[in-house]
């Protein structure tokens, strides 16, 4: 995990994680906004093409909000 203040926390979804995201928001992989691979704030996960990732933002005036991006090549 990086730690960085200004870097949000990076998670690959379990496959099991990933289709309820897409069934949660009726979406399609190909929906989702892409993330790269070589993106320095997933590189250390070493996710995998397709993969979903979740970021986690926290604000301390609307708390706590989920992001998905799909994995793509490069």
């Amino acid at each position: 995990m990086i730690e960085n203040k200004l870097v949000p926390k990076h998670e690959v979804l379990s496959l099991e994680g990933a289709e309820q995201v897409l069934k949660k928001y009726n979406v399609t992989y190909m929906e989702l906004p892409k993330i790269l691979q070589k993106d320095s704030s997933i590189v250390h996960l070493k996710a995998a093409k397709g993969d979903i990732i979740r970021i986690t933002r926290k604000n301390p005036i609307t708390g706590v909000s989920f992001y998905y991006r799909v994995v793509i090549e490069g």
